[in-house]
């Protein structure tokens, strides 16, 4: 939409651009969306990676960032300690770039080596053949709110395996719940778990996501909770005040812009 709106004239108003993503969740090659960043709109986004990815191909470093949050009051838990038995969880999808057969394979792999480890996953459509869920997977389609959390606060670990995203909500939403994150370099994994909340991998390996899962499960419970405290304490200082003040900011730096620009 974003050539649409920089047709419109400017008795329309100040025109700002929210960049969550590029489209490759959608198909769309970057190639196809990076000359829309050349447009004369103000632009928004979500995370440091996409400011990184819009100044090495527009140029414009004067970007406002929103980082996403989630409500704290619907994705919560109390304190807790590992789980009796060890559990993983993540989320299904089809999507190549959700990477989700990265995840498959991982947990193949780390239950070779602890047998008894439980998983749990939600998604959006049935399972597909060509992409099945673990054996004695406890698996919830279209699962609200209510259930995430439930469901994110059973887990040791949460397997966030995509190859590509704009940002990553679940890993947000399970430190929220206190658990720890398997992530891969994707969206913002490397902001939100730079401090601890979980393991951030180098590569979207299999192999490495696996060694991570037996890592984490088979932590010290000291350990475990420490890292579980982080997480919280980290999913807990973005908050929905917080990107409501930022986006409103980044609609003024677009009023500002297009002042500027009528008086060239």
């Amino acid at each position: 939409t974003a050539p649409w709106v920089a047709d419109l004239s400017p008795r329309k108003g100040a025109k700002a651009y929210f960049v969550q993503d590029y489209g490759a969740n959608e198909g769309q090659p970057l190639d196809k969306v990076v000359p829309t960043w050349d447009l004369p709109l103000h632009k928004i986004t979500i995370s440091q990676w996409l400011l990184g990815l819009i100044a090495e191909h527009s140029g414009d470093t004067d970007v406002t960032y929103v980082p996403n949050a989630v409500d704290t009051g619907r994705f919560y838990a109390a304190p807790r300690g590992r789980q009796p038995v060890p559990t993983v969880g993540f989320m299904y999808s089809t999507r190549p770039q959700k990477g989700v057969d990265i995840a498959l394979d991982a947990i193949a792999q780390a239950r070779r080596s602890i047998p008894q480890l439980h998983v749990v996953a939600y998604g959006a459509s049935p399972p597909s053949p060509g992409l099945p869920l673990p054996q004695a997977c406890d698996y919830a389609l279209l699962a609200p709110d209510e259930m995430l959390k439930s469901i994110y606060g059973r887990c040791d670990a949460w397997i966030f395996s995509s190859r590509l995203e704009g940002f990553g909500l679940p890993i947000l939403e399970a430190m929220a719940c206190r658990t720890p994150v398997i992530a891969t370099p994707a969206g913002a994994a490397f902001e939100l778990l730079s401090d601890g909340g979980g393991i951030i991998l180098d590569a979207a390996d299999a192999r490495k996501v696996a060694d991570a899962i037996t890592r984490l499960v088979q932590m010290p419970d000291d350990d475990w909770r420490a890292m579980s405290t982080i997480a919280y304490q980290t999913a807990t200082q973005y908050s929905w005040a917080d990107a409501a003040s930022r986006f409103e900011a980044g609609l003024r730096d677009a009023i500002r812009k297009a002042a500027l620009l009528a008086a060239s």
